[in-house]
């Protein structure tokens, strides 16, 4: 006997009950899609990834041997720990028009709208298949989709496009930069500050590594410019520096974490070149945390083409957060952006997605599947 099918509202509710945090085993919420889908007749591919205790979903609605359509999403979520919720984060509370709830905009409402209308396309007679991406760890730097990709050859025909749902106002979006992320870790040795003699001051060892980061940041404004983005050209940034136990302690331990975010064109990893440099000259170790390309859509490519005719809306061309996008176009898989809810709601307190949203995505999916039925 087949599930009952339900709107995307009571499939987002279910979705939004998983505490699906990034970084956590995740096979609660991968069972429940499995088996979901399962009781539609659908074989969902469940793929580990190398922690073991986590997994990507792939499953594919239509004929496997030609090249079709993937629509993308994660499961992850960042945490809920903010004082301003007004209600159980991982129960969905309806407010007017509003869904809230962890996730419920970035982006399991796009991941509830695809399988809620999964059983719709099934009964298409889709000349070309729709497939479904679920990862995990995006929220983490795109951990997760990396494993998905490498495992589509055996899965699957090249796809000819991918959606990534992210919140976008369901405004295709052709590009956005990349990011690398990484983590310096310095070791001293501890002793009385009034002895730095006999001792080694593992945050003055950062320092080389900071003034690299922050002449480099200074320069790249002056770097090559593409006025799509805002701002207009690659940046780097100090986000956390942390160490030392008290004024009157050598600090034997210290770390920091430095992101650089790249335009279109420019290697994320490069970026971050001088820093290196400069860390390893002083003995600081430089630990990679996260890594990403630059997503770069022509506007004329047919997928640009067919987002403009899904949605309705004409594309943006370019978005400063990044996305898996850059990775499926680095796989060799066109790529563009199109979701519901819009970006400033996600990683706040009291996120959320209206009805109407929800129920544009559907509709969206579902001329997705009459224009694989042509």
């Amino acid at each position: 006997m087949k599930s009952p099918i339900p709107t995307a509202e009571t499939m987002l509710a279910r979705l939004v009950g998983f505490d699906s945090v990034s970084g956590r085993p995740n096979a609660p919420i991968i069972g429940f899609v499995q088996d979901w889908l399962a009781g539609h007749g659908l074989r969902a591919h469940v793929l580990p990834g190398p922690e073991g205790d986590r997994a990507n979903l792939f499953v594919t609605i239509g004929p496997a041997d030609r090249p079709g359509y993937v629509l993308s999403g994660h499961l992850d979520v960042v945490p809920a720990t903010e004082p301003g919720w007004q209600g159980d984060p991982f129960t969905l509370r309806s407010d007017g028009a509003r869904l809230i709830g962890r996730g419920a905009c970035d982006m399991k409402g796009f991941v509830a709208a695809m399988l809620a209308m999964a059983p719709e396309l099934a009964a298409m007679d889709l000349r070309v298949p729709v497939h479904l991406a679920l990862s995990y760890d995006e929220e983490l730097g795109c951990r997760g989709v990396r494993h998905l990709l490498s495992a589509l050859p055996e899965l699957c025909a090249p796809p000819a496009g991918a959606i990534i749902g992210e919140p976008s106002n369901l405004t295709p979006v052709l590009a956005h930069k990349g990011k690398a992320a990484v983590r310096l870790v310095a070791r001293g040795v501890p002793g009385h500050s009034s002895r730095p003699d006999l001792g080694a001051n593992a945050i003055h060892a950062l320092v080389p590594a900071l003034a690299a980061a922050v002449a480099q940041a200074r320069a790249l404004e002056a770097g090559p410019q593409d006025d799509r983005f805002a701002p207009p050209y690659s940046s780097l940034q100090v986000g956390t520096v942390a160490g030392g136990q008290a004024l009157n302690i050598i600090p034997d331990a210290a770390t920091a974490e430095i992101e650089a975010r790249a335009i279109a064109g420019v290697e994320p990893l490069t970026l971050l070149d001088p820093v290196r440099a400069a860390a390893r000259s002083a003995g600081v170790e430089v630990q990679d945390l996260a890594h990403y390309p630059a997503l770069a859509l022509d506007p004329g490519h047919p997928l640009a083409a067919l987002a403009r005719d899904l949605s309705g809306r004409a594309p943006l061309g370019a978005v400063s957060y990044g996305t898996e996008a850059g990775l499926f176009q680095q796989a060799g898989i066109p790529a563009v952006i199109c979701g519901p809810g819009d970006i400033d709601r996600a990683h706040k307190p009291e996120e959320y997605l209206t009805r109407n949203e929800l129920a544009e995505t559907c509709a969206m999916i579902r001329h997705l599947g009459e224009h694989a039925c042509a």
